[in-house]
């Protein structure tokens, strides 16, 4: 796969979203930890879930629009909503203009991930989709990986520069949208009415959404994720509260009388940093490696690994073994990464690619929202009780996406 033979579209893309998720990345993990200062732990908490909810219904809005609209014009609006947000977020006076111009970068950023994947596509054939979606996974986890490193000393000292480049940035990549980019929504032949336009939107956006919600397949892998979800989430959640907790400070390396010794958040960093390491070496070539498996077994594969790799967390304190079980469950996460977008892409119907692509994210939605029952349940049960739980978790999810897989034939 040769990215200099990909259309213009996906090569401005590429070096854009990749831009742009460096600078997001030096800001995200830190805007909670600003909010709990100003605000207090509990406040902040509330507060802090109300944005997923927001971006739910900006990934639909903004999914059925595309599908309506075209993908670039609602690209272009949630990139300019972005670059609004984030001139307001520097130049904001009070912590609530700050909460405020946060829910609508959320929102911003929900209109635009839809239509984005559904150009993505539009412009690839079937076959070559895994490693194209691959490839922007892998663009995204690079900054994912280097942006808090530059964030833990940008955002607490030069806050107001950082967001004033995030805004200058995504301006510059509104710009390039604008003048750049072309359409790719696939022609279809609308009814004619003589009902006011906006009528004639949201008309259209809620029939298909009750076509969506009541497309039977389509519930079920939205089900199956979420209890995949729940267990690819926890590193974390409950593995940091493990770590924290259970995992005994210990030698990396040892020799003779000396000694490279880590106590247990440094573990859990390290830990964290193998997790993000993988995920930037080798989402593209084990996408490479999969390419002719059927999306079926991969899914089942990925339940399998990181349920199996999460329950093993457990079984022992070594950080030499913690480093082979993280490396488990970790490709059970990569392996799915980009097969969800190919799967939802292939599945649907094109002139509904951008809504199903927009309403495959509930599963994260709802997943992440799910998952931090485990952190409430350990103060009752043990922590091998737990990694049972989300390994049952893990077991549902491969369940469901056998019976998914029965009912609706692929290859």
């Amino acid at each position: 796969m040769n990215v200099l033979k990909w259309d213009h579209n996906l090569q401005i893309r590429l070096v854009g979203e990749a831009l742009f998720n460096l600078f997001f990345w030096m800001y995200f993990p830190f805007i909670t930890v600003y909010f709990s200062h100003a605000l207090g732990n509990s406040i902040a908490g509330m507060l802090m879930m109300v944005p997923p909810i927001m971006s739910t219904f900006g990934n639909l809005i903004g999914g059925g629009l595309a599908d309506r609209v075209g993908r670039r014009p609602i690209m272009l609006l949630g990139a300019i909503i972005q670059t609004v947000m984030f001139v307001s977020l520097a130049l904001s006076p009070s912590i609530w203009l700050d909460y405020f111009s946060f829910m609508g970068i959320s929102l911003g950023t929900a209109l635009y991930s839809p239509p984005s994947a559904a150009m993505v596509a539009d412009l690839t054939p079937e076959k070559e989709r895994r490693q194209v979606f691959a490839t922007f996974t892998t663009a995204n986890n690079i900054g994912a990986v280097l942006g808090p490193a530059l964030g833990a000393i940008l955002f607490f000292h030069y806050k107001s520069e950082l967001l004033w480049t995030c805004a200058i940035v995504l301006l510059t990549y509104s710009v390039v949208i604008f003048f750049k980019i072309h359409e790719t929504k696939p022609a279809v032949t609308d009814e004619k009415s003589d009902a006011p336009l906006t009528r004639q939107l949201f008309r259209g956006l809620w029939t298909k959404f009750s076509i969506i919600f009541t497309d039977r397949v389509f519930g079920l892998y939205i089900l199956a994720g979420v209890f995949a979800i729940i267990t690819i989430m926890q590193l974390d959640l409950h593995l940091a509260v493990y770590v924290m907790n259970h995992v005994p400070a210990q030698p990396l390396i040892a020799w003779n009388h000396w000694s490279f010794k880590l106590s247990s958040s440094e573990v859990f960093g390290w830990l964290l940093g193998l997790n993000g390491l993988m995920f930037v070496v080798l989402v593209l070539p084990i996408s490479s490696w999969l390419k002719n498996w059927r999306e079926r077994n991969i899914l089942l594969l990925s339940c399998f690994l990181s349920g199996v790799g999460t329950f093993a967390v457990g079984l022992n304190s070594n950080i030499w073994y913690l480093f082979f079980v993280t490396i488990i469950f970790t490709l059970g996460e990569i392996v799915r990464s980009p097969v969800t977008q190919s799967f939802v892409s292939n599945y649907a119907p094109e002139h509904s690619r951008g809504l199903y692509l927009g309403a495959s994210n509930l599963q994260f939605t709802i997943g992440r929202f799910l998952a931090p029952i485990s952190v409430f349940l350990s103060a009752w049960v043990p922590p091998m009780g737990i990694f049972s739980i989300l390994l049952f978790f893990a077991l549902v999810g491969m369940s469901l996406y056998y019976y998914l897989f029965k009912i609706y034939a692929v290859n």
